[in-house]
C-alpha cells in the first residue's frame, strides 16, 4: 500500500518524513514530526495515534527502538502495523508486522528508515536507501530523491495515487510561528511523485532561501530588454525597450515579483538569482 522514508540530517537538523501509497491523502495519515525530536511515518493500517504518542514517548528521551516496543505492545492489530522512526540524534529504528500484505519490510541505515508494504519487492526499499545515502543537497532533496528511486524500482504493486513531503525545523515555518519548514501534499493523481517534486521547485522559489549565494545572473543590457519587453506585455512596465536596468524597470520588476509571491527573493545589487531568472525564462516563453 506505501513506501515511505524518516530521516535525520545531522548537519541541519531537520527531521523529515516522505511517503507514497495507492491510496487518497497519505499525508493525511502517515507522516508526523517535530523539530528537535524525531520523525515518525506510520503505515499499513496505519493507526495514527501511533505519530503523537511516538513523539511524546521521543521528548521524554525514550530510544526509538523502545518506543516501538510501547507502541505495538498494546496494540491488538499491531501484526497488520508498519512504522519507521527516527530521532533528532539520527538513531533510527522500523518494524514491520507479519501480517502486513507483501512484499513489507524495511531497511535501516545511517540517520533514516525506509519501509513500505504490497511493494514490487525488496528493491524498492534498498533503492530508496541507497538513493539517499548517495544523493547531495540537503534533507528535503535527498528525501524526494528516495522517494523517486522506490517508484523507478516498482512501488506500490497496486499502482500510484499520492504523495507527501514533511520537513520540520525550529522556527522555520510561515513567519517563523510553528516548525513545519516544508509541508506539501499531494492527494490524488496519477503521478503524484513527479507532481509533489513539482510542487515543491514552486513552493522552494516562492518561499524558502536555499539558494547557492554564487548562484546569481547580473542584468545585462540583454537581460533588462527581455524583462521591458515581458513586464510591458504583463501591464506591469510602461516605458521603453532600452535595455536599462533603471529605477522605473526595478519598480515594475518588484511589483511583478511581489504579485508572483517572490518578494523574498528580490534583490538590490544588480542582480536575479538564477531560480528567480529560470521562472521568468519560462513565464515570457509562455506569452
Amino acid at each position: 500500500m506505501t513506501f515511505s522514508i524518516v530521516a535525520f540530517d545531522p548537519k541541519t537538523k531537520d527531521l523529515g518524513v516522505a511517503v507514497e501509497s495507492k491510496f487518497p491523502a497519505v499525508g493525511n495519515a502517515v507522516p508526523f514530526a517535530q523539530a528537535g525530536v524525531g520523525a515518525i511515518a506510520t503505515q499499513s493500517w496505519a493507526n495514527t495515534t501511533y505519530g503523537p504518542k511516538g513523539l511524546a514517548m521521543l521528548r521524554r528521551r525514550m530510544g526509538p527502538a523502545r518506543v516501538l516496543d510501547e507502541l505495538t505492545r498494546t496494540d491488538p492489530e499491531r501484526a497488520k502495523r508498519q512504522v519507521g522512526i527516527v530521532d533528532a540524534r539520527g538513531r533510527p529504528a522500523s518494524y514491520t508486522g507479519y501480517e502486513c500484505n507483501p512484499w513489507a519490510g524495511h531497511i535501516l541505515g545511517r540517520g533514516y528508515a525506509c519501509q513500505g508494504n504490497i511493494l514490487a519487492g525488496e528493491a524498492v526499499v534498498t533503492e530508496m536507501a541507497r538513493v539517499f545515502e548517495s544523493t547531495k543537497g540537503d534533507l528535503p532533496v535527498k528525501l524526494l530523491a528516495a522517494l523517486v528511486a522506490g517508484q523507478d524500482a516498482g512501488g506500490d504493486r497496486r499502482g500510484q495515487q499520492s504523495a507527501a513531503l514533511l520537513v520540520v525545523r525550529e522556527k522555520g515555518g510561515y513567519g517563523g510561528f510553528n516548525d513545519r519548514w516544508i509541508d506539501l501534499r499531494v492527494d490524488d493523481h496519477p503521478r503524484p511523485i513527479e507532481e509533489l517534486v513539482r510542487i515543491f521547485n514552486l513552493y522552494d522559489l516562492t518561499m524558502l532561501t536555499r539558494e547557492d549565494p554564487k548562484d546569481v545572473v547580473p542584468v545585462t543590457p540583454e537581460i533588462a530588454r527581455l524583462l521591458q519587453r515581458f513586464l510591458k506585455g504583463s501591464g506591469y512596465y510602461t516605458g521603453s525597450v532600452q535595455g536599462r536596468w533603471d529605477a522605473k524597470t526595478r519598480a515594475a520588476f518588484e511589483e511583478w515579483m511581489g504579485v508572483e509571491n517572490l518578494e523574498n527573493k528580490v534583490r538590490a545589487d544588480g542582480r536575479l538569482w538564477a531560480s528567480v531568472w529560470g521562472y521568468l525564462q519560462q513565464k515570457a516563453g509562455a506569452r
